[in-house]
C-alpha cells in the first residue's frame, strides 16, 4: 500500500510558470524518481498562491515549508536535503522585507497574516484539474443543498442576507440582482460570468479561474437554479489561455460527475454551460456590450432599461455577475449568511481580492475582509515601497478608479469610503506609487487607456476623452496654459454625466481624483514649466553633479553636442541647446547625471 509522507506543492499559475515553474516541477519528479521516492512523496500543481514576487513557489507539506524564487538547479538540493535527510533548505527561504528576517512556513509570512481567505481558500492549495480534490474540500457541497433543501427564492433571499455585493467594480447587491432575474417570466434565461479581465495590473480573475475553477462553475450553477436559467457562458478574454484550459477541464469533469448537464443531483434542474473568448476589448467588461459580443455582434454598450434581467443574451433575461462574485457564493449557501456577514463593514459585507502592483515590496495577490485600512493592505501584507522610498498614492480600482495619497492611508477599503474619498472599488486592481511617481503622468496613462479602449459609440467618451487627453499631454510636454485645470474639470464633469456605459462615466476619474489632491503639480507644470518628480522629459532638466569623473562619455553621447568640459575635469550641459533626450543620463557610467 503507498504511503505518502510529504507533498510538493508547485505553483502553476501564469505568474510562476512564466519564471519558470514547468522546469521546476518535471525536476521534481525527475530527482524524486532518481531517489526512488516516488511513493512517498507527491508532487503535485497547483494554482496561483497569490504571492507574485517570489515566484516560483514550492510549499512542502505536512511542514508547510514555503520555499521561495526557486529555480530547476534548485531542485536536487531541496530533494536530497529536505525532502531525504529532513533539513530545510535555509537559503530559499522567504526574508521579510524590511527587517530580513527569515520565514520558514507559509502561516507565518507577513504577506499572509492579515489575509482571509474565501475566494482564494484552495488557491495554490488543490490541483486545479482535479475535480477530485475540489469535491475532497467540500466542493459541491453549496448546489447540492440548494438543489435538495432550498427553493430557488430561499436561494435568492440567503444571498441578499448575506450582502454580497457585486465585486466586478459597481457594487450592486448581488441577491437583489438575482432577485430581478428570477421575477423575470421567460421560457429561456441565462447566466453569464464575466471573466473580461481588462484593468492594467489585474489578474484577480485570472488567478481565481487557473486555480479554483470549479468554485466559480458551482456559483454559477447555484445562481442558475435561483434565477430558473438553464443556460450559461463564461465570457473569458483569449489572452488567459491557461484559465481557458482550466475551464474547459472542470466543465468536461463536472458534467461526467452530474454537477452540469441534465437532472442534476435528480432534482430535475439543468444546465449548460459554455466558454466565449473574448478578443480583448476592454468595453466588453460592461455588460451590454459582453452580452452584444457573445452574440457575434461588435461589442458595443446599449442604452437601459431594459436591463440585462428582462431582456438580456438574445432578448432573455440575464444575469451577470463577475469571476470574483460567483466565487463566493457556494460558501454563503453551505455555511450560512450570517456567517459571511461576519467578514466586513455593515454595508460592505465579506472579503474583496485585491492585485498588489508598483512600487510595491510583495507584489501579487490578496484577499481582505472589508474595512482593512489601504495602510495595512499597503505596508502589512505588501511589505511597504521598494527601496525604503516614500509613499506618494496609490490607484484603487483601475483606470475608473481613483488616486488616493498618503494622508487617505487610514481609510477604511470598503464601497462607501472609497467613493465618499472620490475613488471607488474597481475590480481590485491596486496600484502604488512611490516619491517618483508625476501624478500628471499617472492620469495621463489611465486616460490614454480608456480613451483607446472606447468603443466610439457615444459622443461625450469618444470626443470628450481625446480632448482630455490631447490637454495632459500638452501639460506633460511644457505647452499647458492657463485655463487648462478648469477646462479639463468642465470636460470631466460633462462626460461623466452624458456618457452612455461606465466605461466613459468613469473614464475622468483618475484625472479628477489627481486634480483634487495633487492639484500643485499641475499647476508646477502649468505656471513653472517644471515636473516636481522629474518624469516628463520635456519638462525636465538635466545636471552634472560632483560625481563627475570627466570621462567624456556623456559629450560623446550626446546628439546635439550640448555637453562640454575637458578630459578627468567635471562637464556642463548648455540648457539652450539640451533637446532633454536623455543620452547622456544613459551614457554616464558614474550616475552622475540626475534629473532636476
Amino acid at each position: 500500500m503507498q504511503h505518502i509522507r510529504a507533498h510538493v506543492l508547485v505553483c502553476g499559475g501564469t505568474g510562476c510558470k512564466s519564471s519558470g515553474s514547468e522546469k521546476v516541477e518535471a525536476a521534481f519528479r525527475s530527482e524524486i524518481e532518481k531517489m526512488n521516492l516516488q511513493n512517498e512523496i507527491m508532487v503535485v500543481e497547483t494554482g496561483c498562491h497569490g504571492f507574485c514576487e517570489h515566484g516560483p513557489l514550492v510549499i512542502v507539506y505536512p511542514e508547510g515549508t514555503f520555499y521561495c524564487s526557486v529555480k530547476e538547479d534548485d531542485v536536487k538540493e531541496i530533494v536530497e536535503e529536505h525532502l531525504f535527510k529532513g533539513r530545510i533548505v535555509d537559503r530559499l527561504l522567504y526574508r521579510e522585507p524590511l527587517t530580513q528576517e527569515k520565514v520558514p512556513t507559509y502561516s507565518e509570512i507577513g504577506f499572509y497574516k492579515k489575509q482571509e481567505r474565501i475566494v482564494l481558500e484552495n488557491c495554490g492549495v488543490i490541483n486545479p484539474e482535479a475535480i477530485e480534490e475540489y469535491v475532497a474540500l467540500g466542493g459541491y457541497e453549496g448546489l447540492a443543498k440548494a438543489l435538495t433543501e432550498m427553493t430557488p427564492e430561499g436561494v435568492v433571499e440567503e444571498v441578499k442576507k448575506s450582502g454580497l455585493r457585486g465585486r466586478g467594480g459597481g457594487g450592486f447587491p448581488t441577491g437583489m440582482k438575482w432577485q430581478f432575474a428570477a421575477g423575470s417570466v421567460n421560457d429561456k434565461k441565462y447566466v453569464i460570468c464575466n471573466a473580461d479581465e481588462g484593468d492594467p495590473g489585474a489578474f484577480m480573475d485570472r488567478s481565481v479561474l487557473e486555480g479554483d475553477p470549479h468554485k466559480v462553475l458551482e456559483g454559477m450553477a447555484i445562481c442558475a437554479y435561483a434565477i430558473g436559467a438553464d443556460e450559461g457562458y463564461i465570457y473569458v478574454r483569449a489572452e488567459y489561455p491557461l484559465a481557458i484550459q482550466r475551464l474547459e477541464v472542470a466543465i468536461k469533469q463536472a458534467e461526467e460527475m452530474g454537477f452540469l448537464g441534465n437532472n442534476i443531483f435528480g432534482s430535475g434542474f439543468n444546465l449548460t454551460l459554455h466558454i466565449k473568448e473574448g478578443a480583448g476589448a476592454f468595453v466588453c467588461g460592461e455588460e451590454t456590450a459582453l452580452m452584444a459580443s457573445i452574440e457575434g455582434k461588435r461589442g458595443m454598450p446599449r442604452p437601459r432599461p431594459p436591463f440585462p434581467a428582462v431582456s438580456g443574451l438574445w432578448g432573455k433575461p440575464t444575469n451577470i455577475n463577475n469571476v470574483e462574485t460567483f466565487a463566493n457564493v457556494a460558501n454563503i449557501i453551505v455555511k450560512g449568511a450570517d456567517w459571511y456577514c461576519g467578514y466586513g463593514t455593515e454595508k460592505s459585507k465579506g472579503t474583496k481580492v485585491f492585485a498588489l502592483t508598483g512600487k510595491i515590496n510583495n507584489t501579487g495577490l490578496a484577499e481582505v475582509p472589508m474595512g482593512i485600512t489601504m495602510k495595512e493592505i499597503i505596508y502589512d501584507i505588501g511589505g511597504g515601497i521598494n527601496d525604503g522610498k516614500k509613499f506618494k498614492a496609490v490607484q484603487i480600482g483601475g483606470p475608473s478608479g481613483g488616486c488616493l495619497p498618503e494622508h487617505l492611508l487610514d481609510l477604511p477599503v470598503d464601497y462607501d469610503s472609497l467613493i465618499s474619498a472620490g475613488a471607488m472599488m474597481g475590480s481590485g486592481g491596486l496600484v502604488v506609487m512611490d516619491e517618483d511617481t508625476c501624478m500628471v503622468d499617472v492620469a495621463k496613462f489611465f486616460l490614454n487607456f480608456t480613451q483607446s479602449e472606447s468603443c466610439g459609440k457615444c459622443t461625450p467618451c469618444r470626443e470628450g476623452t481625446k480632448r482630455m487627453l490631447e490637454i495632459l499631454t500638452r501639460i506633460t510636454e511644457g505647452l499647458g496654459r492657463e485655463g487648462d485645470i478648469e477646462l479639463l474639470e468642465s470636460l470631466a464633469k460633462n462626460i461623466k454625466e452624458t456618457a452612455l456605459c461606465g466605461l466613459g462615466q468613469t473614464a475622468p476619474n483618475p484625472v479628477l481624483s489627481t486634480l483634487k489632491h495633487f492639484r500643485n503639480e499641475y499647476e508646477a507644470h502649468i505656471m513653472e514649466k517644471r515636473c516636481p518628480a522629474g518624469v516628463c522629459d520635456k519638462l525636465a532638466n538635466y545636471v552634472i553633479t560632483d560625481a563627475c569623473k570627466g570621462c567624456g562619455l556623456c559629450a560623446k553621447g550626446c546628439p546635439v553636442n550640448a555637453i562640454s568640459g575637458t578630459v578627468k575635469e567635471k562637464h556642463i550641459i548648455d540648457e539652450t541647446i539640451c533637446i532633454k533626450c536623455g543620452a547622456c543620463m544613459t551614457a554616464c557610467p558614474f550616475k552622475a547625471i540626475v534629473k532636476a
